[in-house]
């Protein structure tokens, strides 16, 4: 029987493979995928990875090397380039 921590699915269940059973161990879920403050499309480059994860990576590994890298969808950053240009 799973200890009441575990049974509220907060955290994800993992079979694992040992020599003599398979046993379950209980893991953290990745967060949802980071999305476009305009459009709210799926941000690509970024990765899906827990916030303490997250952090040890270097700048470059974090977000594409372009304006509004992690906060607008390229072709929201296309949009918005245009519309300052043009003002």
């Amino acid at each position: 029987m799973p200890a009441g921590k575990h049974k509220s699915r907060t955290m994800r269940r993992v079979f694992v493979k040992t020599p003599t059973k398979t046993k379950i161990t209980y893991r953290k879920r990745k967060p949802d995928k980071k999305v476009c403050g305009m459009c709210g499309k799926q941000l690509h480059g970024i990765p899906h990875l827990t916030q303490s994860k997250f952090r040890s990576l270097p700048k470059t590994k974090k977000r594409p090397q372009r304006p509004y890298a992690g906060v607008l969808c390229s072709n929201c950053t296309r949009k918005k380039l245009k519309e300052s240009l043009y003002k």
